[in-house]
């Protein structure tokens, strides 16, 4: 399949060509529509990264910064707790100084934590990003 994109801007997958139209498919819904040809150009994008798209773009990105379940548990322990200290955070977890400074550094490089005064000491809080995507998760974790 080839990425296009329509007049529009939106972008489809090309499942087949013919003569003035072409059958299309959103990756987003994966409906498939024919478009006229005319109004159809190629995208220079990955298939795959086309395809991504389905998936909203706060849950992207929290899969992109979570690589392991400790760094999700943590992500999600700020984001249930707001604002919380480094202090308290180095208590609460079993995560060595190094580790939480390293996931911390990571989810900010993410957009996912910024950093928080918590009663006069550093610490992070979610973004709306990061919370949007930890609870469209929830919701799918819920519906199963």
């Amino acid at each position: 399949m080839q990425p296009v994109e329509d007049t529009d801007g939106r972008r489809y997958l090309l499942v087949k060509r013919s003569g003035e139209s072409s059958l299309v498919r959103d990756p987003t819904t994966g409906s498939e529509a024919y478009l006229p040809n005319e109004e159809l150009s190629s995208v220079e994008a990955s298939v795959l990264e086309l395809a991504a798209e389905a998936v909203p773009a706060p849950v992207r990105r929290v899969l992109r910064a979570v690589h392991n379940d400790r760094a999700l548990g943590l992500l999600l322990a700020l984001d249930d707790r707001g604002p919380t200290s480094v202090r308290d955070l180095l208590d609460r977890t079993d995560l060595c100084e190094s580790d939480l400074h390293g996931l911390l550094g990571e989810f900010r490089a993410a957009g996912l934590v910024v950093e928080a005064d918590v009663l006069g000491e550093r610490g992070y809080e979610t973004t709306d990003v990061a919370s949007e995507g930890l609870d469209l998760l929830r919701e799918d974790e819920a519906r199963e």
